[in-house]
């Protein structure tokens, strides 16, 4: 649909509002008139006219219009605005998908009261901090909270990965205790070239008695689960797909990089990923 043409549909929830608080178009008119007044700027006025040919579907109203209806009508102006497709909780995800050069602060109040976004808010009793395992089989209830910078996150629908506190598979890279976002869509090992470490592919993948992230690798009908050099794991081989499945790669990562204390790695347990 063209952005800049009015939606019949926009203007049918408009009605529906106004009919719903029990208001003639005159009636929106005259609060209009007093919002005008008071903001010394027509461009606040609605006509009774104006207001039918909205509603009808034959003019997009301007911001200062929007602004008008959102208090006459008692809504969010991006309740408003989402009418007529324009969703004001996509500006988090454009923010941080589109890029500028410069580093800089984000505005973490931007947008945080505009959609709400689930977060698991209860695990399982039988859920264990230092095993690895996807988020989905470990969550009890989720509920929402809004928080704008994650509008674009779904974990309900999506596939999440919890990196176990004993899974140190991949450290200092992804750490212990880390979120792991997944594309189950992605289960092949990919032949594609990499130079680095941060362009190798991280997989998921399902073991017969937990999980394990890692750089990942098939050889003679065997899956190769290799650690990051720093870890101190040991490289583990399982036939494939018998003993491991791949779950999806690994397409993004939330995790703390300074904390109360970060465990040394030669404490950690070897070979102990689930």
């Amino acid at each position: 649909m063209d952005a800049r043409k009015p939606s019949p549909s926009a203007g049918e929830r408009l009605k529906e509002l106004r009919v719903r608080l029990g208001l003639t178009t005159r009636d929106v008119e005259e609060k209009s008139q007093q919002i005008a007044e008071d903001k010394h700027s027509r461009e606040y006025y609605l006509s009774h006219a104006w207001v039918t040919d909205i509603e009808n579907g034959k003019f997009t109203p301007s911001i200062y219009k929007f602004y008008t209806l959102s208090a006459i009508y008692q809504r969010r102006i991006t309740e408003l605005l989402s009418y007529f497709g324009l969703q004001i909780g996509d500006l988090s995800r454009y923010r941080t998908s589109v890029g500028v050069p410069k580093t800089h602060l984000l505005d973490s109040g931007a947008d945080l009261d505009i959609d709400r976004v689930s977060i698991p808010v209860r695990f399982k009793p039988d859920f264990r901090l230092d095993k690895t395992n996807l988020l989905a089989r470990i969550v009890e209830k989720w509920d929402e909270i809004p928080v704008g910078f994650l509008q674009h996150l779904d974990l309900r629908k999506s596939v999440y990965g919890y990196i176990g506190l004993e899974d140190y598979t991949l450290f200092p890279l992804i750490r212990p205790g880390s979120l792991v976002q997944i594309d189950a869509s992605q289960r092949k090992i990919s032949s594609e070239k990499w130079t680095t470490e941060f362009d190798r592919p991280i997989y998921f993948v399902e073991l017969r008695n937990g999980y394990v992230c890692s750089w990942c690798q098939v050889d003679r009908g065997q899956l190769i689960v290799i650690p990051h050099p720093h870890s101190h794991q040991d490289v583990r081989r399982f036939d494939y797909p018998s003993q491991a499945e791949i779950v999806g790669r690994v397409t993004g990562v939330a995790m703390q990089i300074v904390g109360e204390k970060v465990p040394g790695v030669a404490e950690s347990p070897r070979g102990s990923a689930r």
